[in-house]
């Protein structure tokens, strides 16, 4: 490895340490290999000089061995994605077939369910909370989507928080069983796009009871899925529901999924509104995190889903297009953004917000 100006930097060279920026937040990871934007990106942060892991022998007229592997590591990238979507489709596939009908918790295929989501946790490294979108999505299905979508992130939030490896399996299912209450509610009421009446939302806040009463007889699943699916609309001030406990009886299983499913239910499209910024949906969660959210773990999942994040193509507010070139780590929700050339601080420029993700 050796330092080289940006001048001689080439495409295809490797990082060999951590760019930190003036204020020493990591700008690029060790590891990575240079391309375009990351000369844009280095050149816009007046960075003189980086540490590049070359062969040695290397001419600076040569091209690095990391540019030749920049194919195979796309095609490879798009294979595991394609890995990811086909596990996920075969799990809508059997909770349309069992939640569809008449939902009975003795007659609950564990097995089925907890194998096909074993299968579609395989791929869980290619799933990315911020940007994944199913490749097919009917809005009649939304809760089959935010179900599993809950499982996916609860999962990763399971391991972002140093949960005992042991239990990985059961957040997740606590995020895939949270909602299941939803198939004894009215489905009009489920759909309705004006404000609910007052008896028409205690029907809806019934889920949570009725999913607890489904699931508290199975015995594959442990009391924390099961206080999942009662308590994830409790808020850690006492004001949510069914019971209107506070942080001090929530299941951590129940905080974690809180999370998981808001941020689900705003960015999937719904029969009658169309799906909101993830990044305005994380601003959100940001303020519920005072009173509402468990705020040690929102911090950590906002930390997290925004971590790794370059390089996707975003629209502004002012149906602007460009490209996250840096997060600040104090400021994730706000990423830099490069436009035409131009950086766009979203932390400084406050009028501006990304409203879509357009691209990873």
């Amino acid at each position: 490895m050796t330092s080289v100006a940006i001048a001689q930097v080439k495409l295809g060279d490797k990082i060999g340490e951590d760019v930190l920026t003036p204020l020493g937040s990591v700008l690029l990871q060790k590891g990575k290999v240079v391309t375009p934007r990351e000369l844009e990106i280095l050149q816009a942060f007046i960075i003189s000089s980086i540490v590049v892991d070359r062969p040695a022998g290397t001419k600076l007229n040569e091209e690095p061995a990391g540019a030749s592997s920049q194919s195979a590591a796309t095609a490879q990238g798009k294979a595991a994605s394609s890995g990811l979507h086909d596990e996920y489709e075969k799990m809508i596939i059997l909770l349309r077939r069992v939640w569809g009908g008449s939902v009975s918790g003795q007659g609950m295929p564990m097995m089925d369910i907890r194998t096909q989501l074993e299968s579609l946790l395989q791929h869980v490294r290619s799933y990315n909370v911020l940007t994944f979108m199913p490749r097919h999505f009917d809005g009649q299905d939304y809760v089959y989507h935010n179900s599993i979508t809950s499982a996916l992130t609860s999962y990763l939030m399971a391991q972002w928080n140093n949960l005992p490896q042991r239990e990985w399996m059961q957040v997740a299912l606590a995020g895939l069983f949270h909602d299941i209450g939803n198939m004894k509610i009215d489905q009009d009421i489920l759909a309705k796009p004006a404000a609910l009446t007052a008896s028409e939302k205690e029907e809806m806040q019934r889920h949570t009871l009725m999913g607890y009463q489904l699931l508290k007889n199975i015995v594959a699943l442990n009391e924390g899925v099961k206080l999942a699916a009662l308590q994830h609309h409790e808020k850690v001030d006492g004001s949510g529901y069914p019971l209107g406990i506070d942080a001090t009886k929530i299941h951590p299983y129940a905080k974690i999924v809180a999370i998981a499913d808001i941020f689900h239910a705003m960015t999937l499209n719904k029969t009658y509104r169309k799906a909101a910024s993830p990044y305005l949906v994380l601003e959100q969660i940001q303020s519920d995190a005072f009173g509402k959210l468990d705020p040690g773990y929102v911090r950590t999942f906002i930390e997290r889903v925004t971590q790794f994040h370059n390089g996707t193509v975003v629209r502004l507010s002012d149906e602007r297009v460009g490209e996250i070139v840096f997060t600040d780590q104090n400021h994730p929700t706000r990423p830099w953004v490069s436009i035409n050339g131009s950086i766009v601080n979203l932390t400084q420029n406050r009028s501006l917000h990304i409203t879509e993700v357009v691209q990873t």
